[in-house]
């Protein structure tokens, strides 16, 4: 039977080491199972998240050869086998311990968002072009792993200023939700920070649910944003109405 060496993150946030194990490898296997094989016959106290190991609950998250992914969705087959696979943590979070991270800030910037805000009097139709747009957003499952690879929250730590790919998805479900009457475009600028993200896709490149997190959610709130405070003819125009 084939084996497979991990080399796996042990520790807390002030101190770890990286434990090499063997796992003896059989078809079909995914990072999740070779987790588990460890923490069942070789190192029982291992520390892993997880719930469903169906790729919807998003718990499994955690950096393998360096790149964001779910443990229950990377295949072993994806992998040269004969050299060593590295298991992290994800950087941009504190550790708690092994390859549970403490996520709570996430969970923080979501309370802050106006939630969805019907029109007075609505009627309750929407057209299928509508309601497509708006479904993309809706299959997030909140795994981070835009987050942990977002260069604003993972090099420059701007966390207290910036909320960061998964709720640029949430805002741009109920931004562009025709029913919705909340305005958010005044948090976007000045307490979500959407002026620090350059546009590098790397969020998109590491979703598991295949959402077009830039193209379809960021750029366009920008635009919303750059429309709103710095489109100049609509600025010239506030100021003569203001004056008046």
């Amino acid at each position: 039977m084939k084996e497979a060496v991990f080399k796996i993150y042990r520790g807390d946030s002030s101190a770890g080491k990286e434990v090499l194990y063997k796992v003896p490898v059989e078809e079909g296997m995914v990072v999740l199972d070779a987790v588990h094989y460890i923490q069942r016959n070789l190192s029982p106290d291992i520390a892993v998240r997880w719930n469903c190991k169906a790729a919807k609950c998003g718990s499994c998250s955690a950096e393998v050869n360096g790149k964001p992914r779910l443990m229950c969705k990377t295949r072993l087959d994806d992998f040269n086998l004969n050299d060593e696979i590295y298991i992290r943590p994800m950087k941009s979070f504190p550790v708690i311990k092994d390859l549970v991270c403490d996520v709570s800030w996430n969970f923080e910037v979501n309370k802050k968002i106006k939630p969805f805000t019907p029109k007075e009097n609505t009627k309750w139709i929407m057209k299928q072009r509508d309601v497509d747009r708006v479904q993309e957003f809706r299959k997030c499952i909140e795994c981070f792993a835009c987050q942990n690879v977002c260069h604003v929250i993972r090099d420059h730590n701007l966390k207290p200023k910036f909320a960061g790919p998964r709720f640029f998805v949430r805002i741009a479900g109920l931004e562009m939700h025709p029913l919705d009457s909340e305005n958010r475009l005044e948090q976007l600028k000045n307490e979500y920070g959407i002026g620090f993200c350059n546009i590098t896709k790397c969020c998109t490149e590491v979703c598991p649910e295949d959402i077009h997190i830039t193209d379809n959610a960021i750029i366009p709130l920008k635009e919303r944003v750059v429309d709103r405070f710095y489109d100049p003819l609509k600025m010239f125009f506030r100021k003569i109405l203001s004056r008046r």
